[in-house]
């Protein structure tokens, strides 16, 4: 064969390599990952409501790709909000992957086209969160919900009237203890109004008139028992129950060095099977204590300085409180 010119074979398997590259490139782009550790966590802007004296609330979350290492990144260059930071109020440490509208940012209302910019800084990677008052970022109640899987996945109207848990932290916001000696946190919280209730029906602490629509009754048996096999899902994102619940993180401080007892379910969206997470299956929402307090004593094993947050939510919203607790030997 002179050189250059190719031979029927070759040739055949030169028109095949085009075609085989277009599978393993469907395929490639098919192909999703997840990590254990490794991978950096990307801080999130979440989106902006108006507030009725003119001003503006921004809210914030991350992603941490990772599902299970977890980062403490003090307050600093590798964890910065300008301009006016680097301290707005955001987390020191971060979880495992999705924990949306985590905190808010209150913005005046002469903001313009400026930007409101979160630098962090996890595995030797840096990303930005780039906050605006762009018109395609404003949320609303229902969003919010929509984004957390709320309610079951449901987009019903009435949830964009749907108020927060209101949430009581008992005793001094500012707390002492030393190594080993647990403190007691008696928070108490109650659903105004119901929305979105339990599915069974049964009574939430401040909830006493359910909505109209707020059970929604079993779906029938399919015909064909074959069909019940699958179910489409009704929406993009994991979805957890409603029903209303409370628990506590460590927002600020390492987290691997404090235990609460009882045990807390998770307040991020952990979607593996018997993971403790609403949005885990199977789970059911535990039935809130009769008085609405929830008691849990918190037990540290080094010192240090820790914002402990208790985490009220309904299925739908969240409400927020802090204790920053100092921990000597």
């Amino acid at each position: 064969m002179r050189r250059g010119v190719i031979g029927p074979r070759a040739g055949r398997l030169l028109l095949a390599l085009p075609a085989a590259l277009l599978v393993l490139q469907g395929a490639s782009a098919q192909t999703r990952f997840t990590y254990s550790s490794g991978q950096s966590v990307s801080p999130a802007y979440e989106g902006w409501w108006p507030n009725e004296d003119g001003s503006f609330t921004m809210f914030f979350g991350y992603m941490n790709t990772n599902w299970q290492q977890e980062f403490d990144v003090p307050i600093g260059p590798d964890n910065n909000i300008e301009p006016g930071g680097p301290d707005q109020g955001q987390p020191t440490h971060f979880y495992p992957r999705r924990n949306p509208f985590l905190f808010t940012i209150r913005v005046p209302k002469d903001l313009g086209n400026k930007e409101i910019v979160w630098i962090l800084t996890t595995n030797g990677k840096t990303e930005r969160a780039y906050a605006s008052l762009k018109t395609d970022y404003q949320i609303d109640k229902q969003v919010i919900s929509t984004e957390i899987g709320g309610d079951g996945g449901s987009l019903r109207d009435e949830l964009r009237y749907n108020m927060p848990p209101d949430l009581k932290v008992e005793g001094d916001k500012r707390r002492s203890v030393k190594v080993g000696e647990p403190i007691t946190l008696v928070a108490s919280a109650s659903d105004p109004d119901n929305l979105p209730a339990r599915r069974d029906g049964k009574p939430q602490p401040g909830g006493t008139a359910a909505q109209p629509t707020a059970v929604r009754a079993a779906p029938a048996a399919p015909a064909n028992p074959a069909s019940a096999l699958y179910r489409p899902p009704s929406s993009i994102v994991p979805s957890n129950g409603p029903g209303l619940r409370l628990s506590w993180i460590v927002y600020r401080g390492k987290a691997a060095t404090v235990a609460f007892s009882p045990d807390q379910m998770k307040t991020w969206t952990d979607t593996r099977a018997y993971a403790n997470s609403p949005w885990s299956p199977p789970f059911t929402i535990p039935e809130p204590p009769p008085d609405g307090k929830w008691i849990v004593r918190a037990t540290f094993q080094e010192p240090g300085t820790y914002v402990l947050r208790a985490v009220a939510g309904d299925g739908a919203l969240f409400t927020y409180e802090n204790v920053t607790v100092t921990v000597t030997r």
